[in-house]
């Protein structure tokens, strides 16, 4: 029976939309179930500031009258611009293991596109780079993060046949966390931190409102994440929202701010407690159970592992050392919490300062993802 895909244009279309991953995983041990509240939030414009500068549709492939599959046709006319590119994205991207559903979403989505002068398409990505992207194509036997995609090995095989090829690429890794950091690590901090007149600072939550503390984070973030593939400069809306969402879910044990002698945040790292089993538990759901698992993992009963979310230095401060004072200040913290291992999140294969952060300690390079990109004819 031929693929009819259906443009999603309600309130139910867009739930079934949100849930179907979660449904076609359901059961797989290394899937981490997304939240539908937060998709949900992603694709209301008057929650998601992206919409200010992005347009998009979402599809849904039907056959036998079933849901078979799902995509996501977005243009961050942003990025765009800035990088002198005309590329829709696909992301938000699952399907069957059937070819022809495959191709009839990505069809989809490079119609979407050409109708509106793109020249490329490429996925999987989101509206920004807070969204989850890049397609798994190693490590499919390791469970996934709640910040990252996991897909069957199908998925990438898929791509090649329908004449997609990489265009960039991610690599992950384990580290097994060290007892405690090596005198060499800390006189290297101490050395960093006299050199460049810096201190590390903690803050409470009441704190991080007050100064706006969680704004200056995200503009550290743009200063510093604006030279890597396919970004785009997060708006003041889109911060506000981001503090307002992630701010209360953060144990700030687990983050680690550096300023410097005029009191101005200049590096950041940000973590949290592996979230994999607790949304496994719920399957993303946070009632009537999901919030008490979260919150239980987040702040009283941590797993072995966590996930480095984000480390971020400012430009003029790169190449100083100065990772080290925030990998020391959370390190220290890691093992006095229980944690044994830390997800590194992804790092560029061309990022190589980034993953140079890792070789001092016992890693294992466990995971790699790319971006799959073809010309619009």
């Amino acid at each position: 029976m031929a693929i009819e895909i259906r443009t999603v244009s309600s309130k139910k279309d867009l739930s079934i939309f949100v849930r179907f991953a979660n449904k076609l995983y359901k059961g797989n041990k290394y899937y981490v179930p997304s939240m539908p509240m937060d998709d949900l939030d992603t694709f209301n414009p008057k929650k998601n500031g992206a919409f200010d500068f992005c347009e998009a549709e979402c599809y849904l492939a039907y056959k036998d009258g079933k849901v078979v599959g799902r995509v996501a046709a977005i243009i961050n006319h942003k990025a765009n611009e800035t990088w002198g590119v005309k590329q829709v994205r696909f992301g938000w991207f699952d399907f069957i293991d059937d070819l022809e559903v495959s191709k009839a979403l990505l069809d989809t989505v490079t119609a979407f596109g050409k109708a509106r002068g793109m020249q490329s398409v490429a996925g999987p990505l989101g509206f920004t780079d807070f969204d989850p992207e890049g397609m798994l194509v190693e490590g499919f036997d390791r469970v996934s993060t709640m910040a990252l995609i996991y897909n069957h090995p199908y998925y990438p095989e898929h791509m090649k046949k329908h004449g997609y090829v990489k265009e960039t690429g991610w690599v992950e890794y384990r580290i097994t966390l060290p007892e405690e950091l090596s005198d060499r690590h800390r006189k290297l901090s101490q050395i960093v931190m006299e050199r460049n007149k810096l201190r590390i600072v903690k803050k409470t939550r009441k704190q991080i409102m007050k100064e706006r503390y969680g704004q200056k984070l995200f503009e550290l973030i743009n200063k510093t994440y604006c030279v890597l593939y396919g970004y785009s400069l997060l708006s003041e809306k889109q911060i506000d929202q981001y503090v307002k969402t992630y701010l209360s879910l953060l144990d700030l044990k687990m983050v680690s701010f550096v300023e410097n002698d005029m009191g101005e945040l200049i590096a950041a790292g940000v973590s949290m407690p592996s979230l994999a089993e607790p949304l496994q538990k719920c399957n993303g759901e946070l009632f009537p159970f999901g919030w008490f698992y979260l919150l239980k993992t987040i702040f009283w009963k941590k797993p072995d592992t966590l996930d480095l979310l984000l480390i971020g230095v400012l430009p003029e401060y790169q190449n100083k050392g100065v990772n080290s004072l925030v990998i020391a200040d959370l390190f220290d913290n890691y093992r006095k919490m229980g944690f044994k291992y830390a997800e590194t999140n992804a790092n560029l294969e061309t990022n190589i300062k980034v993953q140079q952060m890792w070789d001092p300690f016992e890693k294992e390079q466990h995971k790699k993802r790319w971006i799959f990109a073809k010309e619009i004819e």
